[in-house]
């Protein structure tokens, strides 16, 4: 299996590498694909050196942690500041490297482990036609959390589709922890974002747990009503979800710059199209499914 081989994690310890590495063929038997948690550190941490370069880095204990990162408060008003337990867990973290404007990012999308490696494929964007650019540098990265193992960790750019849907069900009656449902739905992966804040929609700032799976967004896809579709970069709630013994259905769907939002009350109402309507237990038979 060919691979981008980027860093040989040595256990309970640290090291970082370039993303310009030789290909290297290595034959370790079958592979799997494996969860992971994304893990939002640009909410309680700031980057002490920002790589100028595309690069790796992984990260095996606390006094590590803090030779590269400085803990500042919580910038993020729903996440959930959850110090992360390197008995348990190690943290992964991929840089795009310095970039001229904003619209650029790096994503890690699967998993693949087999006896003696782990394989963490990757993507990145560049801005796209229509996006509004700010001619100021940025410094793409992102970070999750795998268990911790002294297996080579290896790299690999993918290219995927990161048009994404995002699902989820919601109510005033609902309490507790992570009591809220809400799933993103790619081509690639399903994320599960945890402890979801009623009306905290920026799921930038929540972690997730992040299983592989293959054209989910694109059966589902299939499924939205012309209605939806039509709205176009807009948002639209149909009946009135926020009442107390209503709730109601959230759906989104990112098409490149383009991101349109409808909230549809749980509670069939008059503005509900037989369309929508019939769509609204699409979204509800997902999520508990997805569950």
């Amino acid at each position: 299996m060919k691979k981008l081989m980027l860093s040989l994690f040595i256990a309970f310890g640290f090291s970082a590498c370039s993303l310009n590495n030789d290909d290297l063929k290595v034959d370790c038997g079958a592979s799997e694909d494996k969860a992971f948690t994304g893990f939002p550190l640009l909410c309680s941490y700031s980057i002490n050196t920002l790589p100028t370069n595309p690069n790796a880095i992984l990260v095996g204990s606390e006094e590590k942690m803090k030779t590269l990162f400085t803990k500042h408060e919580n910038s993020c008003p729903n996440a959930t500041d959850t110090p992360i337990d390197f008995t348990k867990d190690m943290l992964v973290g991929i840089f795009a490297g310095l970039k001229p404007t904003n619209g650029y990012s790096i994503k890690i999308t699967t998993i693949v482990e087999n006896k003696c490696e782990i394989l963490i494929n990757y993507y990145e964007k560049a801005p796209q036609a229509g996006e509004t650019l700010v001619s100021a540098p940025s410094y793409p990265s992102d970070f999750i959390l795998i268990p911790r193992s002294s297996k080579a960790v290896l790299f690999n750019k993918v290219t995927e589709n990161t048009d994404n849907i995002v699902v989820g069900t919601f109510s005033k009656q609902c309490t507790g922890a992570d009591c809220q449902k809400f799933f993103q739905i790619n081509d690639f992966n399903i994320l599960k974002f945890q402890n979801v804040v009623a009306g905290g929609y920026d799921f930038n700032q929540y972690r997730y747990t992040a299983t592989t799976k293959k054209g989910d967004y694109t059966l589902l896809l299939k499924e939205i009503p012309t209605e939806i579709l039509n709205l176009k970069g807009q948002t639209k709630t149909y009946g009135t979800p926020d009442e107390a013994n209503h709730g109601g259905v959230y759906f989104e769907i990112r098409q490149g710059t383009v991101t349109t939002k409808v909230i549809i009350d749980n509670v069939d109402t008059a503005d509900q199209s037989a369309e929508v309507k019939a769509f609204k237990k699409v979204v509800q038979d997902k999520i508990t499914a997805l569950k």
